[in-house]
């Protein structure tokens, strides 16, 4: 990020523009919707800024930018449309102290002006670091089509109401309020009047309510693809005051929670470092009766090898009420990247979850049916059994050429898709990303000649 975003205070304050063609237009309708004091500079102006001038919404000096003009000024727009005479009004104004930009011309501007969603006040600003403007303008018509007119109204008669709402203890309960009015009561008022009364009931509402029960939410991350969260998901980690995640949740997700929010990495990796259970069960304990909204949150789906039911147990043992927000597992994206199915007519009408984490339980597997021929199966952390895997299908007479694939980081930029056999699985080495190992399937464009396929495309 080459420039901060930030609002300025403008209230009263100097901005000069020198210049008085179509860029100074485009700037100051921009800049007339603050309340800055405005000064334009320039030898000829359009007739917009001699209107401007005559209505008292600017002042307008017909000549030349000069030094000591810009003193006291917070930002100075370079608008003449001339490199000669831009560069001039730069040195100008920063040598009166004034932060300078130089209309479409980012290299050489202290600061830029994004394309704004107004919703006085509330407002959005929307910059792409001068790379894609056109990319700035579509975001912003979307936003303006999304966002209600009204959103302004509710925004200024709830600032006046601040005062009033701090009779509510700071935190979980004073958000609740807010956002009971802002996306409930506020939006369904159909005037001013209406919109206060509803701030008021909503108000007395939520004095009432007793606290807040203790509640937690396990939420499914997915495989680490943002855009293959939940609504629901994406809805519980933004209200979220606590989140704690697993090694394998994506910072690209961390990064949708509230800065606010207290963010605990209870990661476990396999046969290494990590985090006991009993210590994430305190954790959950601990946040979720201090009153806390918290999320557990777990990759792919909680419900498959995510440890769900230990940690169920210990929100009954503390009666914590809970809810599990399903999530996409990893074996679902991994599948849908080769192109294929887990069940098809005729051919298999069961798949099976297995996990190589837990040897013990592995080996009791059934891998007799697993060895058939139409078998077909998802085998989760597999990758340090991978040998495991191949021996006993092997011993219980699969085929050697039965087609094995192990997709790598599955659905993430660096995903990999890695088609074998069940005679070449033990040569898969160089995986170092969370991987799933599917038995009886190849990727739909490799089924066909994966018989064929040369040793070094397994290494």
């Amino acid at each position: 990020m080459d420039h901060f975003p930030i609002f300025v205070a403008l209230a009263g304050r100097r901005v000069i523009l020198a210049g008085g063609g179509e860029a100074a237009l485009a700037k100051l309708r921009l800049l007339l919707k603050t309340t800055a004091r405005i000064t334009v500079f320039s030898p000829t102006a359009a007739p917009e800024i001699e209107q401007w001038h005559a209505a008292g919404k600017l002042s307008y000096i017909a000549r030349s930018i000069a030094p000591g003009d810009a003193m006291c000024a917070v930002l100075a727009y370079a608008a003449d449309e001339d490199d000669v005479l831009d560069a001039r009004t730069f040195e100008i104004a920063r040598a009166d102290g004034a932060m300078v930009n130089i209309v479409d011309n980012l290299g050489d501007s202290q600061f830029i002006t994004p394309a704004i969603v107004d919703r006085d006040p509330v407002t959005i600003a929307i910059g792409t670091e001068g790379a894609a403007p056109v990319l700035a303008r579509a975001i912003k018509a979307d936003l303006e089509e999304r966002l209600p007119q009204k959103l302004g109204t509710l925004a200024r008669i709830g600032k006046t109401f601040r005062k009033a709402a701090d009779v509510l203890p700071m935190g979980r309960a004073r958000r609740d309020f807010w956002r009971d009015y802002y996306f409930n009561s506020g939006p369904k008022a159909d005037s001013t009047t209406n919109i206060q009364a509803a701030l008021g009931a909503t108000l007395s509402k939520h004095i009432a309510q007793k606290s807040r029960t203790a509640h937690i939410a396990f939420v499914g991350a997915g495989p680490g693809d943002s855009e293959l969260l939940t609504l629901k998901a994406r809805k519980a980690i933004d209200e979220a005051d606590v989140i704690i995640h697993d090694r394998l949740v994506t910072g690209e997700i961390l990064e949708l929670a509230r800065r606010e929010a207290l963010i605990i990495d209870a990661g476990k990796e396999g046969f290494g470092p990590f985090m006991s259970q009993d210590h994430i069960n305190t954790l959950i304990a601990e946040h979720t009766q201090s009153g806390a909204q918290v999320v557990r949150l777990k990759s792919g789906d909680p419900t498959i090898f995510g440890r769900l039911d230990e940690e169920i147990e210990t929100c009954q043992a503390h009666d914590i009420a809970y809810s599990i927000i399903p999530g996409i597992t990893a074996a679902s994206a991994a599948v849908a990247s080769i192109g294929q199915s887990f069940t098809r007519r005729g051919r298999n009408g069961s798949v099976r979850f297995l996990t190589g984490h837990d040897m013990k339980g592995f080996a009791d597997n059934d891998w007799a049916t697993l060895a058939k021929p139409d078998a077909v199966a998802a085998i989760y952390m597999g990758k340090k059994a991978a040998r495991f895997v191949q021996g006993r299908l092997l011993m219980h007479g699969a085929d050697r050429l039965t087609p094995v694939t192990l997709i790598e980081n599955a659905s993430r930029p660096d995903q990999r898709i890695i088609p074998a056999t069940v005679e070449t699985l033990a040569e898969i080495t160089a995986v170092t990303g969370p991987a799933v190992i599917f038995l009886g399937l190849a990727p739909r464009e490799a089924a066909s000649s994966l018989a064929d396929l040369p040793q070094e495309e397994f290494a």
